[in-house]
């Protein structure tokens, strides 16, 4: 950071509440269904197939066309535009035309006057499908080689070779399933027409951008006809980057055809049974190593179960197969990743994007290894992390690790969580207790934050200074619960030396800061604290031109601190109320607005060649959990979690702090309980929380302690020298699942560990 810049007590590093917390609290927040309906407004309610696969020979509309309340039944033929939502590649349709390829596809909009008509009206709906043979799991789509996307192949040294040569030998395939979001908030948009063609769209949406893209292809018009705003979510996790952009696109065609505004809001039957989830994932991999437990060379599978269409999982598989090392070093290897092609809904956007996924990967091989070398698997871990005892610092793609910080997170997670004492003292306890078994399991992650896709690398925003002071911030990130919103604004105050209550934050919209990246990678605040910061410092450095100029001295001598501009000079202090400073501006005529721009530096990929330095930096951390197994019914608990996240300086440990644990328990949720089940018509059956068990308030572990990294800035310019937090602590929670498989005594235990999963792996341990 340059000099000028003088830490506020609200600013930077400061640990404050989030900017709607009591808000929340209160009911006073607003999301999108607490927005008034104005007269005339309509509601939107979808027709979703029931048949996984099949030709659509006929929509049957008649009954429902003439229910009470009843506007417009609309379906691909109703679409002025292009009848495709497709995120990244084109192909995938708003509503189905011919061909029914998921049992929750769209096939057309109803509009009514109340939501309860058009629900009641889209259940009269029939749809006459012609049944194709369905694949419903990742085994078949791998034998008739249906991908939705490429493979991608990494590759180093010869791993055939390394495995053939090294003294010990091992094979292993394990599952792991997807996730669903559940956020608190369902998907929801509602879409006012405007003169002209244009049309406002109030979205619940990580990526407005995208949003305002394909409502304007659906309509058929130009980006600047389309304006989405969003002031926050009740939840997103990834699942309103892709999603909320085709909920959106459809309101805004009832808007469009009907002149009217439309809400719709999907239940939470409907958005389960429509939306996409965390990709599922199927391992298969064959390991040489010796007798110390170092693995000499590895070759894998990763293949992931898109679901019908591409979506997102390009992104997905990349990020899968560039953390499938976690920490660790492997000096020969094949991985390979791809995204299989299924008769499900397309898999999507999640915590984490792909990077859990991988990451499963490498935790599986060490503690297979372990168990066949007869040790610890910490020890394993520790024998292969980069760049310590010898190994390469180099990802297989040519990106280095930071070695040092990888020993010493364990190293203090190890100290922290009193380790060798209570490795002894479960020994005694599983000794004395016939079917209770209490297991230790630890967890190592290095995590790369960066888009995958370089483009996505940038952001914008719009800073104001009025001349009474007051400042108003817009920026491209979108609040989602996750505390952007009051860290960007904390950036502001640093730049200005202003207290946080001079900063109105604004909802997002494309008409104020056009062109951005969805927030996703856990970018939010790298991305647009910078923009934020660059717009700032425009206006600042006018500002202090203007006093600079009625005290005579140059600019750079002047200070933003404490509400106030101020200057030494000969001894005695000259100073400007913010708020005065900016009158003065004001009457000398000079701009006090400002946009800022930040694109991410050195970062690139060549996909061809599969290397490169795709992530800015890596973000590190350990945690150590304790679980307790009944070995006669296969329930278990966590007990006790010790978490250390890098965060670097932190810029509010508060939020940071709330985000390491709600990450920590929503992956404990994905690895444990967390299962979705799809019946042998492709049909999704746990719709809702009485089938799909989320985490609750008795599965958080009763002691949880947290601790954030201390004296470990980032090594590259972020924002204040602070890191990423939103994704990488979801992995701390492998730590569960290894604590799992030491009290049941094997290293195999596919996930979800349910219940019923881990009475098998007792079964088959034998």
């Amino acid at each position: 950071m340059d000099g000028t810049t003088t830490l506020s007590r609200t600013g930077a590093g400061a640990a404050l509440r989030h900017d709607s917390a009591l808000k929340h609290c209160t009911g006073e927040a607003r999301y999108a269904d607490d927005i008034p309906d104005v007269p005339g407004t309509l509601h939107g309610a979808l027709v979703l197939s029931t048949v996984p696969h099949g030709r659509l020979t006929a929509l049957r509309t008649e009954a429902a066309r003439a229910m009470p309340g009843v506007v417009a039944v609309l379906g691909p033929r109703d679409i002025p535009g292009e009848n495709d939502v497709a995120p990244a590649v084109k192909g995938e349709p708003l509503f189905a035309e011919t061909l029914v390829e998921f049992a929750g596809q769209p096939l057309a909009l109803v509009l009514a006057a109340t939501r309860d008509q058009a629900l009641r009206a889209a259940a009269a709906v029939t749809a006459e499908v012609e049944a194709l043979e369905p694949v419903l799991s990742i085994e078949r789509a791998l034998e008739l080689g249906q991908n939705v996307i490429a493979p991608q192949v990494i590759r180093r040294g010869d791993a055939a070779a390394a495995i053939a040569q090294a003294p010990r030998r091992l094979s292993a395939e394990f599952r792991a399933g997807g996730q669903e979001h559940f956020y608190l908030e369902g998907q929801i948009a509602l879409a006012t027409p405007g003169e002209g063609g244009d049309m406002t769209v109030v979205s619940s949406t990580q990526h407005p951008s995208e949003v305002q893209h394909l409502v304007a292809r659906v309509l058929g018009c130009d980006f600047n006809r389309v304006t989405v705003t969003c002031r926050r979510m009740g939840g997103g996790f990834g699942g309103k980057e892709s999603n909320a952009s085709w909920v959106a696109a459809a309101a805004a065609l009832g808007a469009r055809v009907t002149g009217r505004p439309v809400k719709l809001r999907l239940s939470r039957r409907a958005d389960m049974i429509a939306t996409g989830k965390r990709h599922p994932f199927l391992y298969r991999w064959t390991a040489g190593f010796d007798e110390t437990g170092r693995i000499l060379g590895l070759e894998a599978l990763l293949a992931a179960d898109g679901g019908w269409s591409t979506d997102l999982s390009g992104g997905v598989v990349f990020r899968a197969i560039t953390h499938a090392l976690g920490p660790c070093d492997v000096p020969a290897l094949t991985l390979t990743a791809q995204a299989v092609k299924t008769n499900t809904v397309s898999h999507t956007a999640f915590r984490g994007f792909g990077g859990p996924q991988g990451a499963l990967l490498i935790e599986d091989v060490v503690h297979r290894v372990a168990a066949a070398a007869g040790l610890p698997p910490e020890q394993v871990r520790a024998r292969n992390f980069a760049g310590v005892g010898g190994n390469g610092e180099d990802t297989p793609y040519g990106q280095k690790l930071e070695g040092d910080l990888i020993a010493r997170v364990w190293a203090e997670a190890k100290r922290d969580s009193e380790w060798d004492r209570r490795r002894a003292e479960i020994a005694a306890f599983n000794a004395a207790h016939p079917t209770l078994r209490r297991g230790l399991g630890s967890m190592v992650l290095a995590f790369g934050i960066s888009f995958g896709i370089q483009h996505l690398n940038q952001a914008g925003a719009l800073v104001h200074v009025y001349s009474d002071g007051s400042i108003r911030l817009n920026h491209g990130g979108t609040e989602m619960g996750q505390g952007l919103f009051i860290k960007i604004a904390q950036v502001v105050c640093d730049v200005f030396g202003v207290d946080l209550d001079r900063i109105a934050i604004t909802a997002t919209s494309t008409a104020e800061v056009p062109n951005t990246a969805p927030t996703a990678a856990s970018t939010g605040s790298d991305l647009n604290g910078w923009a934020a910061h660059n717009a700032a410092v425009a206006i600042r450095g006018r500002m202090a031109e203007v006093a600079a100029a009625k005290w005579g001295i140059a600019p750079e001598a002047v200070v933003f601190a404490d509400n106030r501009a101020w200057a030494e000079r000969a001894g005695a202090n000259r100073w400007f109320d913010f708020g005065e400073l900016a009158k003065l501006c004001f009457l000398e005529r000079v701009s006090l607005s400002a946009t800022g721009h930040y694109r991410t530096p050195d970062i690139h990929w060549d996909p061809k060649a599969m290397r490169g330095h795709p992530f800015f930096y890596f973000s590190y951390g350990a945690a150590v959990a304790e679980v307790v197994v009944d070995t006669l019914t296969g329930e278990h608990r966590c007990l006790r979690a010790d978490l250390l996240q890098d965060c670097g300086r932190s810029l509010n440990p508060a939020v940071d702090r709330g985000q390491i644990e709600g990450a920590f328990v929503q992956g404990m949720g994905w690895l444990t309980c967390e299962e979705l089940w799809w019946d042998a018509h492709g049909r999704l059956r746990t719709v809702g929380p009485s089938t799909y068990k989320i985490p609750g308030s008795r599965d958080v572990p009763p002691v949880m302690n947290l601790r954030l990294l201390e004296g470990a800035p980032a090594r590259v310019e972020t924002i204040f020298r602070s890191k990423a937090v939103g994704e990488p602590p979801l992995l701390l929670a492998t730590s569960v699942w290894n604590a799992l498989k030491d009290a049941i005594g094997t290293p195999a235990l596919d996930l979800p560990a349910t219940p019923e999963r881990v009475l098998m792996a007792l079964r088959n341990r034998g």
